[in-house]
């Protein structure tokens, strides 16, 4: 299942064993279609949410999301990756390769499900 569609589910009823959600590029809206409906839903998760976002992403403006993450509060924690598209990939002038990107986004993975374990 993908983030959005578990998303929802989480904020129907809490997934058993589920301590927080992760999104790689969530898809807040079709790309040239801005809109924040995509999101309605996240307001009723009850549990932490890390949104890892690429400033190059066409499914979500950065614009939009920003906000929505800050009106989730403590639950949302955004982490952007600069130049980065929906799949993640960066433009040659960023002079990060893919490889960096997908170990920054693994290792921003990692010390924010343990700092979720120690709350």
């Amino acid at each position: 299942m993908g983030g959005r569609m578990t998303s929802q589910a989480a904020a129907q009823h809490p997934l058993d064993g589920v301590q927080g959600l992760v999104f790689f590029g969530f898809p807040l809206h079709p790309p040239d279609r801005p809109g924040t409906k995509r999101a309605d839903h996240l307001a009723k998760v009850t549990i932490p949410m890390l949104f890892l976002q690429g400033t190059r992403d066409t499914f979500a403006d950065l614009n939009l999301l920003r906000p929505i993450c800050r009106k989730l509060g403590e639950r949302a924690t955004l982490h952007i990756i600069e130049s980065a598209d929906h799949s993640f990939h960066v433009l040659k002038s960023c002079k990060r390769s893919d490889a960096d990107i997908l170990r920054e986004l693994a290792e921003t993975t990692a010390s924010w499900a343990e700092t979720m374990g120690k709350q």
